[in-house]
């Protein structure tokens, strides 16, 4: 504290230390949202193929390997996915949808999954894979 005009205390509040949390805070979120964004884990299968570019917020379906539907991170049956999806497509009909499917899962379940999608009255359906290593192109791609 220091003595003002007239012997008066001024007290004044040393912000380096918040500045100095806040800019670690800031470091700590900006290295675990990457990681936070992840959703599903699944193993895709490796093919060569350029990507389409992103434009606005993409509905993701995950059939992971023990065959568990997902909606970006919601846990789904194929009834209840073609319900949602039928909502967002009488909203906006033009909107994307991407199946990220285990290459572990059999060929009949990821069909299953794409007719439900189809069902629902969305046109655009892409597949998502991931790049074969060594490969030159990026690292997740869409077909």
């Amino acid at each position: 504290m220091e003595s003002g005009p007239r012997g008066a205390l001024v007290s004044q509040i040393n912000v380096t230390p918040l500045v100095d949390v806040m800019l670690v805070l800031l470091i700590i979120f900006m290295v675990t949202a990457p990681i936070i964004q992840q959703g599903v884990q699944v193993s895709l299968p490796k093919v060569k193929a350029a990507a389409i570019p992103g434009k606005e917020e993409q509905f993701i379906v995950s059939i992971t390997r023990d065959r568990q539907i997902y909606l970006n991170d919601t846990k789904l049956t194929a009834a209840a996915l073609t319900e949602k999806l039928g909502a967002i497509a009488r909203e906006r009909p033009d909107r994307e949808v991407f199946i990220r499917a285990d290459e572990q899962v059999p060929y009949g379940d990821v069909i299953r999954t794409m007719a439900a999608i189809k069902a629902a009255g969305v046109e655009n359906v892409g597949m998502v894979t991931e790049m074969p290593v060594g490969s030159g192109l990026a690292e997740d791609a869409t077909e």
